[in-house]
């Protein structure tokens, strides 16, 4: 695993549902990518790094909010140019197919374009480059697409939103108890990373690495877990009811079950499995939210969803 110094993923306080979903995508890919909406400071991107690191043993591919077209996306080398030579060079695309994971922060700041860009690349697994004179080959590339943003500096648009599989929000603990772990954690950290050979982040390592195998099993198992029916005929009702926009939700939902079914060890998707993903897959395809106005899954939204479910 490459040397970084940043806090283990089990060192992590709090983030139940940022891990839940970060872990559920890498279980089932197909989910097609997080969504992290949450005020600055909440640890958002401390979470994603140290669940990268983890999870694939290296840093997540970063992508700039100024990043061009010609870095995304690959094309000719500047550098090569200049010494009046022509070399083709990766796009961060590419390499974050090689690594796992792309991280975007803030990206509702970045240009549509290129989101829309990135996230058909995501849902197809496929990149194409043709563009000033460079004409390269299909290239296969499989990543898990990880944004963040700040929903006081503007919304990504609705159709890009329905792009993303899952929606995270995250917020500042407001239990004393919680927001004490968490500045101990932080301060504790600071000091074990410049003390050598660090039992504290040995220990962080060691259950980093139990959780890797755990979550690599369930990604090997999850196509083997069974989706009755009912369950499918489940996903249906709950987004009809809920008024969600397009299918896709239902699809992320069923997806979303499958992988926490395989994260538990169990063979068959049910119903409690639905409850635990439902709301980070349906939150942002609501009526309010593909009209612009908000997006949150109320006290209400829970109560119909356990309604629904329990019959």
């Amino acid at each position: 695993m490459t040397e970084v110094r940043i806090l283990p993923y089990s060192h992590v306080v709090g983030q139940t549902d940022l891990r839940r979903c970060l872990e559920l995508a890498f279980v089932a890919p197909g989910i097609g990518g997080v969504l992290v909406s949450g005020e600055r400071g909440t640890a958002k991107s401390t979470t994603v790094r140290s669940f990268s690191l983890m999870a694939y043993g290296e840093l997540p591919v970063t992508l700039p909010i100024n990043a061009t077209e010609d870095r995304v996306l690959g094309g000719w080398s500047i550098d090569a140019l200049m010494a009046g030579k022509t070399r083709q060079q990766a796009g961060l695309l590419e390499v974050a197919g090689e690594r796992g994971l792309l991280y975007i922060d803030e990206v509702n700041l970045l240009d549509d374009h290129l989101v829309n860009i990135i996230l058909d690349v995501t849902s197809t697994n496929v990149l194409v480059v043709h563009r000033e004179g460079v004409d390269r080959p299909t290239i296969p590339v499989k990543f898990t697409l990880v944004g963040t943003m700040n929903p006081e500096e503007g919304w990504l648009r609705p159709q890009l939103l329905d792009r993303f599989g899952l929606l995270v929000p995250v917020s500042a603990e407001t239990a004393v108890e919680q927001r004490h772990k968490i500045l101990r954690t932080v301060l504790r950290f600071e000091e074990e990373v410049t003390r050598p050979g660090s039992s504290w982040l040995a220990e962080g390592a060691e259950r980093d690495g139990e959780i890797r195998e755990r979550l690599e099993r369930a990604r090997a198992r999850v196509n083997e877990v069974e989706i009755p029916d009912e369950i499918l005929e489940l996903c249906a009702q709950i987004s009809a009811r809920f008024k969600v926009a397009g299918h896709r939700g239902e699809k992320v939902m069923a997806l979303g079950a499958k992988a926490r079914a395989a994260l538990e060890g169990h063979r068959v998707v049910t119903p409690d499995d639905i409850h635990a993903v439902a709301e980070f897959a349906l939150a942002h395809r609501l009526p309010e939210a593909v009209y612009g106005e908000s997006i949150k899954w109320t006290d209400e939204d829970r109560d119909l969803l356990k309604k629904i479910i329990t019959g």
